[in-house]
């Protein structure tokens, strides 16, 4: 990895990882824990950023459309949208590293209704790492938009989870196969 690419920790909260999150992956979130912060200490060592975009949400909220879809979920202040396992350690340690910024999205993708493109661009970033929940809502939707914006992708096999077995494999294929990201293990 270089200064040119950001790793992009999409959503990895207690809602969407613990056993008692509000909308859990359950086992197939937790084990990609270490994973996530492994790509995360590289990147950040390598002059890359390291990026979380995080779901945050209102409860009951009429004008969002996930309010009709899913149990409330990553509500603001709650221990659900508090970062799952060992990335809630490793934020705290270094989230006052210029290399490293969180910041709330209320959609799926990571693009819609935020500056993350500019920012991206500020830093000449032309290559993104996902990694995070779920493969085939917020990483797939942030992915099209990546793919949109020109950006080359690489999508973490083993660091990515979601709902489903058979959602999962669709995802990663639909990365390879219609959006022509390179997907690793």
């Amino acid at each position: 990895m270089a200064k040119n690419e950001a790793l992009l920790i999409i959503d990895y909260t207690n809602d969407f990882v613990d056993n008692k999150g509000a909308l859990t992956c359950g086992k197939p979130a937790q084990v990609l824990d270490s994973r996530i912060v492994e790509l995360a200490d590289q990147i950040k060592a390598d002059g890359g950023w390291v990026i979380l975009p995080t779901d945050l949400h209102k409860k009951d909220d009429p004008y969002h459309p996930e309010t009709k879809l899913y149990p409330p979920h990553n509500l603001a202040g709650s221990w659900g949208r508090e970062f799952y396992g060992k990335l809630a350690p490793w934020y705290d340690a270094n989230k006052d590293d210029p290399q490293v910024y969180m910041y709330d999205k209320t959609r799926y993708s990571a693009f819609a209704g935020t500056d993350l493109d500019l920012r991206l661009r500020e830093r000449h970033v032309d290559t993104l790492h996902l990694v995070g929940v779920c493969t085939d809502i917020c990483v797939l939707h942030t992915a099209v938009d990546a793919y949109d914006l020109n950006y080359q992708l690489i999508i973490h096999e083993n660091a990515v989870a979601t709902l489903t077995q058979a959602a999962q494999d669709w995802a990663l294929a639909h990365f390879k196969n219609v959006i022509g990201a390179k997907v690793v293990d």
